[in-house]
């Protein structure tokens, strides 16, 4: 008689899951995703009715959930934030800041708020989740959210694109770092994503032709499309994993 090998699980069941950028759009959908896999999750956003309707919604539906009030780009919030309430078997980091236009106009302005939240609050807040996780001597994964833009270029987009490049990097050298601790980490790069904050790149007729030019689906990404890859990453089906990333953008990065 010959054995099957057994699928892994993906399940969650017992794992407890920090969310950031957790009220809206691709983190929303991200924590619906892990706390529907049985995680405990925490949805972390800046303070607003909004982080407390999502987890009101999360609730309605069995899941179990939680509000973080808590604005990335503060790290020594974030180091507070994180130290109180985890160790967090899961990170997903969604939180993230767009400025886009032509890069001989990036003001220097733009330019810091941008590399605040998305590359510098990014590393420091996986900085934080993994230092709770090595304290205690617990595996975990550590997801970002990065961008197709993080391997490719954009119209308009020279900042966003840096930040992006740059957490791909961190990636990949944290992922070096903290393989002998069992902590595997990852990032998810999606294409252009139907929510409320790229309505207005969609309703402009030249940037929708470009887009869907470029996306070899010949459709637009929906929120769906990225959770099924957040639940298996954070699973025990991803667990040889890390240091890599799961590209989710239609076939535009194969070109």
């Amino acid at each position: 008689m010959i054995s099957l090998p057994k699928t892994p699980s993906f399940s969650l069941k017992g794992k407890r899951a920090l969310v950031a950028g957790a009220s809206a759009g691709i983190g929303f959908g991200c924590s619906a995703a892990l706390a529907d896999a049985g995680a405990e999750v925490v949805l972390a956003s800046r303070p607003g009715e909004r982080l407390d309707a999502s987890v009101d919604a999360i609730r309605s539906e069995g899941g179990r959930a939680e509000a973080l009030p808590l604005d990335i780009s503060d790290i020594k919030a974030v180091e507070n934030a994180v130290g109180r309430s985890g160790p967090f078997d899961i990170l997903v980091n969604s939180a993230g800041q767009a400025r886009h236009g032509p890069a001989i106009e990036t003001s220097p302005e733009d330019f810091d708020a941008v590399v605040g939240i998305n590359f510098r609050g990014a590393y420091f807040l996986t900085r934080a989740v993994a230092a709770g996780l090595i304290e205690a001597g617990k595996p975990g994964s550590l997801v970002n959210i990065s961008s197709q833009m993080g391997h490719v270029g954009g119209q308009d987009r020279a900042v966003y694109c840096a930040t992006k490049h740059a957490v791909e990097g961190f990636t990949k050298a944290m992922a070096i770092e903290w393989g002998r601790n069992r902590i595997r980490v990852n990032t998810i790069c999606p294409t252009f994503i139907r929510t409320s904050l790229t309505e207005a790149t969609f309703a402009d007729p030249k940037r929708k032709a470009w887009i869907m030019d470029n996306i070899r689906l010949d459709r637009i990404g929906e929120i769906e499309d990225v959770m099924g890859a957040v639940v298996y990453l954070a699973s025990d089906a991803a667990a040889m994993v890390t240091g890599t990333s799961l590209i989710i953008d239609g076939g535009w990065t194969a070109a």
